[in-house]
């Protein structure tokens, strides 16, 4: 069985990876997150989830797997980050009211110097949203490190009326699909 390293600072894909019971060890990477011209959402996040891995595992100095995942939140085909303001929260969380949006996580494993990754869309449906709520939610502080502006496993939680698809990709990392690609090389899930 090989080690893991899991290239992201995120609490949230942290606490996932232990949900399963996976051993590894955490490291953060800096990578340029900026969209290309033109790049597509799918295309965006399987890309940033790659140069994540590949980075960490230039960076590892023991042999095993690099695990990099990116998470983004698209409406209309438009990518949405993290807002940086309470005008810009409100803006996006207007976006999204009353409608179905997609959440996307691209997920990539480098082991040996080779990379499988993929994508997983989750569409989440947002009830109406009132500005005064957006404006509250901003006080939280809650939305400043989330794509999209909002944390399905936090307060943001009240804002959604459905969700199709994979629950912990909306959180960050979808664990169905990155069992099956440690499970791949030999890392085994409930190592408890």
């Amino acid at each position: 069985m090989c080690d893991l390293i899991l290239a992201s600072a995120s609490p949230r894909r942290k606490e996932l990876l232990v949900q399963i019971g996976v051993e590894f060890k955490q490291c953060s990477v800096d990578i340029d997150e900026s969209v290309l011209p033109n790049e597509l959402p799918e295309n965006y996040v399987r890309r940033l989830a790659c140069e994540k891995s590949l980075a960490g595992f230039q960076r590892n100095v023991q042999p095993g797997a690099v695990l990099g995942a990116d998470t983004t939140v698209v409406v209309d085909g438009l990518i949405l980050g993290k807002p940086s303001s309470e005008e810009q929260l409100v803006e996006m969380l207007q976006q999204l009211s009353g409608r179905t949006h997609q959440v996307m996580t691209g997920i990539a494993l480098t082991n040996d110097g080779f990379t499988n990754s993929q994508v997983v869309v989750t569409h989440v449906t947002f009830k109406k949203l009132d500005t005064e709520l957006c404006r509250r939610y901003w006080q939280t502080k809650e939305p400043c490190d989330k794509a999209g502006g909002y944390g399905i496993q936090g307060y943001g939680a009240i804002f959604v009326d459905k969700i199709e698809g994979s629950y912990s990709n909306v959180v960050g990392l979808p664990l169905a699909e990155t069992s099956e690609l440690l499970e791949k090389i030999g890392i085994n899930i409930w190592q408890y």
